[in-house]
Formats: structure tokens, C-alpha cells, sequence
């Protein structure tokens, strides 16, 4: 067994702000990562932190790109128990993706027909939401298949989905976090 991490986000944008008035929820973004220490997640976002208009697909990181701009960005990551067959094909359904990036753009029509409840598809165009979607509906990580019209609030609802951590995302440390789940397992353990 592995785990896949969804990272739900908030930065405090323009677009995010518009985001999170619309929708009254915490979380305006959502990225994937196929490691606890998050130095690469993925999605479908801003290319340039200084430009929300230009979007694709995005290499994510606590130190670089728009999370790095935006040091106040308030986080929850998730983790999901996969089977190592699964873990491997969203490996590589996000390396495709990564390789034929150029391909790809944000579905910016897509992402404000949302608020209309309607669903747009479009080749090769995502937004955040409808990439992570992907990812785990294409490598049968998940059982059970997400709403076709896609919002990161949606993720938090998997089931069998774990909160690992909770608060910025610069005060992340994946150590405290690996620390604090192997004490609780060994309670856990200890009181069976």
C-alpha cells in the first residue's frame, strides 16, 4: 500500500477571493502529490504567480512558483491509502501530462461555468479540481467516482480520505506530520 496526497488550498488571490465568496467554502484549489513531503504537486493553475490569466498545467511547491509568492496560503493536506498498481498509474497519468504540457491549458470557461452547474469538456483543458479528478478516477484510486462538475470541497469527501495536516502551508513539516502519525498508530496499537 501508498498514499496519494491532496493538498486543498487558499491563498488569498484575486481569483481565489472571487472563488471563495461564490462558493462560502475554505478551500479555493486543489493540487496532487505522490509524496508526504510535498516537493512536487500538481495541477492545473497560474504559469506565472503574477499572472492569473495565463494558466496550464503547474509544478507546485512550498518555496516556489505561486505558493511561494503568497506566503499566507492556508492549507489542508489529505492523504488516500492506494494499492501500488494504482499509486503507479497516477505516477504516470500525471508524468504524461507533465511530459506533453504544452498540449494542455486551464479551462477557464469550464471553471466559471461552475457556478452555473454546468459541465464543460473540453480536450486536453482542466481546471484544479477537474486534473486531481482525473488523476484519481483514471488510476482507480478511489472507489467510488467524483461529481461530474468538480469543486476542491469535494476531495475532503472521499471515502477512506485522511486529514494529515491542518494550518499555512510555510509552517508544513513533514517530519511533525510523519512523527505524529507513527505515536498515534503505536496508541493505537498499544491499547488493542
Amino acid at each position: 500500500m501508498k498514499k496519494i496526497y491532496i493538498m486543498v488550498s487558499y491563498t488569498g488571490t484575486i481569483l481565489s477571493n472571487l472563488i471563495r465568496m461564490y462558493t462560502g467554502k475554505e478551500y479555493t484549489h486543489v493540487s496532487i502529490s505522490l509524496d508526504i513531503k510535498l516537493h512536487e504537486m500538481y495541477s492545473f493553475g497560474r504559469i506565472h504567480p503574477y499572472n492569473a490569466f495565463v494558466g496550464g498545467f503547474v509544478r507546485e511547491g512550498k518555496n516556489f512558483g505561486t505558493f511561494k509568492r503568497f506566503k499566507k496560503t492556508k492549507i489542508a493536506i489529505y492523504s488516500i491509502d492506494v494499492k501500488d498498481e494504482n499509486y503507479e498509474e497516477a505516477k504516470k497519468t500525471i508524468n504524461r501530462i507533465k511530459e506533453k504540457k504544452e498540449e494542455y491549458k486551464f479551462n477557464f470557461i469550464g471553471l466559471f461555468l461552475v457556478m452555473f452547474h454546468k459541465k464543460l469538456n473540453r480536450k486536453n483543458a482542466f481546471y484544479c479540481a477537474e486534473f486531481v479528478k482525473y488523476v484519481l478516477e483514471n488510476s482507480k484510486s478511489i472507489d467510488k467516482k467524483l461529481p461530474q462538475i468538480v469543486k476542491p470541497e469535494d476531495f475532503q469527501k472521499i471515502d477512506g480520505i485522511k486529514l494529515e495536516y491542518k494550518g499555512l502551508l510555510r509552517s508544513y513539516n513533514y517530519k511533525k506530520t510523519y512523527s505524529f502519525q507513527n505515536l498515534y498508530r503505536n496508541r493505537e496499537q498499544i491499547a488493542v
